[in-house]
């Protein structure tokens, strides 16, 4: 069993990879055991000498109930040591204080590249009129801004320093009631994740990239994001991208909240959405919504030397153990790791798999619905898909 390796950019990918799971919580342990079932089978018809090795790790409930910690030393070493995952969804304890572990992951191995394709598919029931309009990528900064977690509650004896500080500095009177929190935003980090954005673009043969943000309000975070977006797109990427559309690719912004209601009127415009982390994720569950229903969505998250794919959806605790849910957010995921790993022909497999699924109407409950036939289980789903791929 070999590991990934990364050099100089680019991934080293044996032929037998060790590539890290997770089960999470909720309905992840289903979908995670579908997904497998699925990746594997695409890969055995794909080539004749390729396998992944897969190896878990705990985390979350599992890891809580087997360990006693929800987030153990033990997977830790090896998400360090691999720095490959499959993740389910995992949930995270409100109000405890807690920090989120997919936060931890993407800060730890320094994912700062969040990637969302957001893509119509037949079979789905759109609150738009053109559903089939909405093809876009959002390219969401993943290790700065609000997300780092840096908060104080209101009557913390922190706050109550940062409270003092700002009065005695500034007369700057916060208010006793007030709990606290820092947005930092980064240049070298916006600088990186638009050059993910920019060499995705032109690989995609794209011809828009639209920075999102609210710089007209917060004008030295999110305001300096846009100045140091267009500097770098401009200043590296300047052979194809300008501002008036004299180039392949042109790079414009859109204050965040008119962002919104472009993507509902205008989709069409849009094709690749550059933004930081908070408002990164507002628009890609906002997205998610236009094409009828996130749970069909994956993600990736993708550093220099590391990444983690994923579902964008969340555990949906209500579903848990009822072989109801969807696999295909994850599956989505999986797709997304295959394609970096160059394994095309799998992940071509697995597309054709899903929209032959589709046609026949042999797809989970989500789907069923819209089409007025018994669904099929979690699991019979997978299988469904498999015998699909078999059958190409």
């Amino acid at each position: 069993m070999d590991k990934i390796e990364f050099k100089e950019d680019k991934w080293i990918v044996p032929d037998n990879p060790v590539i890290l799971y997770t089960d999470g919580d909720g309905i992840g342990p289903e979908i995670m055991e579908a997904t497998r079932r699925v990746v594997d089978a695409a890969v055995s018809k794909a080539y004749k000498n390729k396998k992944i090795n897969w190896k878990e790790v705990l985390v979350g409930d599992k890891a809580l109930e087997q360990t006693g910690d929800r987030f153990p030393e033990e997977s830790i070493k090896n998400i360090l040591d691999y720095r490959i995952l499959l993740k389910a969804p995992l949930g995270t304890p409100i109000g405890t204080g807690f920090k989120s572990i997919n936060v931890r992951i993407r800060q730890m191995l320094d994912l700062y590249s969040n990637i969302r394709p957001v893509k119509f598919m037949d079979g789905l029931e759109s609150p738009l009129a053109h559903p089939e309009l909405v093809n876009l990528t959002i390219f969401r900064e993943n290790t700065d801004d609000l997300y780092l977690g840096y908060e104080w509650k209101y009557d913390s004896e922190e706050a109550q320093e940062i409270k003092k500080f700002f009065m005695d500095k500034f007369d700057l009177d916060l208010g006793k009631d007030t709990g606290i929190g820092l947005k930092p935003m980064n240049k070298l980090k916006t600088q990186r994740i638009t050059r993910a954005a920019m060499k995705f673009a032109i690989e995609e043969n794209k011809t828009k990239v639209t920075i999102m943000h609210k710089g007209n309000v917060m004008k030295y975070t999110e305001g300096a994001f846009r100045e140091w977006a267009y500097e770098t797109a401009i200043n590296e990427f300047g052979d194809y991208v300008a501002q008036d559309g004299s180039k392949r690719i042109l790079i414009n912004d859109m204050i965040a909240d008119n962002m919104f209601q472009q993507i509902i009127t205008r989709p069409n415009e849009y094709q690749v959405i550059l933004a930081p982390n908070v408002d990164g994720d507002y628009i890609s569950d906002a997205a998610g919504a236009l094409i009828g229903n996130i749970g069909t969505l994956g993600g990736a998250n993708v550093g220099d030397n590391a990444a983690m794919f994923e579902a964008i959806h969340g555990t949906a605790p209500k579903y848990t153990g009822k072989n109801v849910a969807d696999p295909l957010g994850l599956l989505r995921g999986a797709q997304l790791m295959l394609k970096y790993m160059k394994w095309k022909e799998a992940d071509d497999l697995i597309e054709k798999a899903v929209a032959k699924a589709v046609k026949d109407k042999t797809v989970t409950a989500d789907i069923a619905k819209f089409f007025n036939v018994t669904p099929l289980g979690t699991s019979e789903y997978s299988y469904k898909l498999v015998e699909n791929i078999k059958s190409f």
